[in-house]
C-alpha cells in the first residue's frame, strides 16, 4: 500500500469535517482534487474508505482505521518537528487541547500565560460538552483533555490539577439565602434547573442526590452554565453550578450561594490523555504547568495516577 503523507492528511480532514468540500477547504485544495485523491486512496487500500449517504459523508470501517493510523502518524511527525525545533533552540508548533464547557472559564487564562512564554506556538482549543470531549478522547484527536469526570472504561494517564467546587445556588431574594446549615430537604419544594444528562456537573449532582435520598423537582435541563445562571437569577429555580461559572457575568445575573450540608461538592479538574500516548514536547510542558498551579487563587492538587479501565 503506497500512500503519500498528503493523502493521509486528507483522510484525517475528511474524518474531522465529514464533508468532501470542507476537507478541501481545510487543505486549501479544490473539491475535484479531493475526489480524485479519494479514488487513488481507495485503489491503494483495495476498498472504499468513504461512502455518501444522502448528502452526508461517512468513513467506512477501513476509512476509520486508516484515519486513526494517519492521525497517529501526523502526531508523531509533529512531535518530531518540535524536537528538532528544540534542538535548534526554537519553541514552536501546535498545542491541541479539548475541554468541557465549564473549563472555558479558566483555561484561556492558562493558555495565555503559556503563550506568553512560547510566542511561536499555535493553539487549537476545542470547547464541547463532556460527551463531545470524551468522543475526541476516544479518537485521540487532541494532545490533552480537561474534564471533571473522565470516562472509567478507558486506560488513561490521569492527573488531578485543581479543585472544582460545585455550589448550590438560588436567586438573590430566595427565602433561605443567607441562612446557615440548611439541608436539601428544606429545598424539597424548590424547582431545580440542572445541567444536561452526561455532563460532569450533572453526574456529580445526581450521585450526591442518590446518596442523600433526595429527589429534586426538575424544572429544566440546560447545556449552558450561563443560561442556568441567568435562569436562577431570574427566579426560575435553584441549581448546582461550578464555582468557576459564577465569577463572570452582568450584575443582574448574580445568584446567591446557599449554605447546604453536603455542599460544595468536592469535584476536581483532571487533565488526561490515552495511556501509551507519547506527548509532544509542548503538550508535556503545558501539562507540567497545569500540575504546578491553576488560575489565581486556586489551590493546586498535584495528584497523578494511572487508571486502568473497568
Amino acid at each position: 500500500m503506497n500512500l503519500t503523507f498528503r493523502q493521509l492528511k486528507l483522510v484525517v480532514a475528511l474524518a474531522d469535517t465529514g464533508s468532501v468540500s470542507a476537507a478541501a477547504r481545510a487543505l486549501h485544495v479544490t473539491q475535484p482534487t479531493v475526489s480524485m485523491q479519494l479514488k487513488e486512496i481507495a485503489q491503494a487500500v483495495g476498498m472504499p474508505v468513504h461512502e455518501v449517504i444522502g448528502r452526508r459523508v461517512f468513513l467506512t470501517d477501513a476509512g476509520r482505521q486508516l484515519a486513526a493510523t494517519a492521525r497517529a502518524i501526523a502526531d508523531e511527525w509533529e512531535a518530531l518537528e518540535q524536537q528538532f525545533d528544540a534542538m535548534r533552540g526554537l519553541t514552536r508548533g501546535r498545542l491541541r487541547v479539548s475541554v468541557v464547557n465549564t473549563a472555558k472559564y479558566f483555561i484561556p487564562r492558562l493558555l495565555a500565560g503559556f503563550c506568553a512564554h512560547h510566542p511561536e506556538i499555535d493553539i487549537s482549543l476545542e470547547v464541547q460538552n463532556r460527551d463531545g470531549v470524551v468522543a475526541r478522547l476516544r479518537e485521540n484527536r487532541d494532545d490533552l483533555y480537561i474534564m471533571s469526570m473522565p470516562p472509567a472504561d478507558m486506560d488513561l494517564e490521569d492527573s488531578v490539577f485543581m479543585p472544582n467546587p460545585l455550589l448550590l445556588v438560588a436567586p438573590p431574594d430566595h427565602a433561605l439565602a443567607g441562612r446557615r446549615g440548611l439541608t436539601l430537604q428544606q429545598l424539597a419544594d424548590d424547582r431545580f434547573i440542572l445541567r444536561e444528562q452526561g455532563s460532569g456537573t450533572r453526574m456529580a449532582t445526581d450521585q450526591v442526590f442518590r446518596e442523600l435520598s433526595f429527589r429534586p423537582r426538575l424544572r429544566l435541563e440546560m447545556g449552558s452554565n450561563e443560561a442556568i445562571r441567568q435562569a436562577v437569577a431570574g427566579g426560575l429555580g435553584v441549581a448546582v453550578l461550578s464555582s468557576h461559572a459564577l465569577g463572570e457575568g452582568r450584575p443582574e445575573d448574580k445568584v446567591a450561594v446557599l449554605d447546604v450540608r453536603g455542599f460544595p461538592l468536592h469535584s476536581q479538574w483532571h487533565v488526561v490523555y490515552p495511556k501509551g500516548k507519547r506527548l509532544s514536547p509542548l503538550a508535556a510542558v503545558f501539562r507540567d504547568q497545569l500540575l504546578k498551579g491553576g488560575p489565581p487563587g486556586a489551590v493546586p492538587l498535584p495528584e497523578t495516577r494511572r487508571r486502568r479501565k473497568g
